[in-house]
């Protein structure tokens, strides 16, 4: 199969594309055919050799999305849609950069969707940020508003979809005001441009003081 390996740690440049074969399946793991995998920040900070414990050459990639090939638990079928993440994936273990990847039962997710893979390939891990930042960490409740600084980005845009899913009040931030009416497209209920300072705008949208704040 075809694969990008991280050489060694150092600049993109040490990011090849070779031929090596395939995983070979063990007990607790599944072999999953890649379709799309998403790239994400810390995947270069591995690659520079920033992050501890990660051994070279490496697969990286600590997301993907793809079908099951083959799975000795039968816990999923053959063609299942799955989404593998995070759990060591790309660092202590090979990752997503690749045709197919192993990775373990217990980081690995089903689910069934229409949309295009290269769509799929963006979505585990904003998703698991976003629900672990609201539902874990805030423990956001019916009712409660929800400052989001960076309104614009990935992150901000799902935070405003789950946070208005959930019932909350949003207050959203940015820096641009050509980007007030995209804020208000996706649900945003107040919009403050960041000038360096907000307390004063957001003062204006907000009656007991702020229950929970996210950035």
């Amino acid at each position: 199969m075809k694969a990008a390996i991280t050489t060694k740690a150092g600049s993109p440049e040490v990011i090849e594309i070779q031929e090596v074969d395939k995983p070979e399946i063990k007990p607790g793991w599944v072999l999953i055919k890649v379709e799309a995998f998403g790239l994400n920040r810390s995947e270069l900070f591995t690659r520079r050799g920033d992050s501890p414990g990660v051994d070279f050459p490496r697969i990286q990639g600590i997301e993907c999305v793809g079908i099951v090939e083959e799975d000795p638990s039968n816990t999923y079928s053959k063609g299942q849609q799955v989404a593998a993440i995070m759990g060591g994936m790309g660092r202590i273990f090979d990752g997503g950069y690749a045709e197919y990847t192993l990775a373990p039962l217990e980081i690995i997710f089903p689910f069934k969707s229409k949309l295009p893979w290269e769509v799929l390939g963006a979505i585990p891990e904003m998703f698991q940020t976003v629900s672990g930042s609201l539902n874990q960490a805030l423990e956001i409740q019916k009712g409660e508003t929800l400052l989001i600084r960076g309104g614009t980005s990935s992150i901000g845009m799902l935070s405003c979809q789950l946070a208005k899913s959930k019932g909350l009040s949003v207050i959203a931030t940015t820096r641009n005001t050509k980007k007030k009416q995209v804020l208000l497209d996706n649900g945003v209920d107040h919009v403050v441009i960041d000038g360096g300072s907000i307390e004063e705008q957001v003062s204006k949208f907000i009656q007991k003081g702020l229950t929970k704040c996210s950035s």
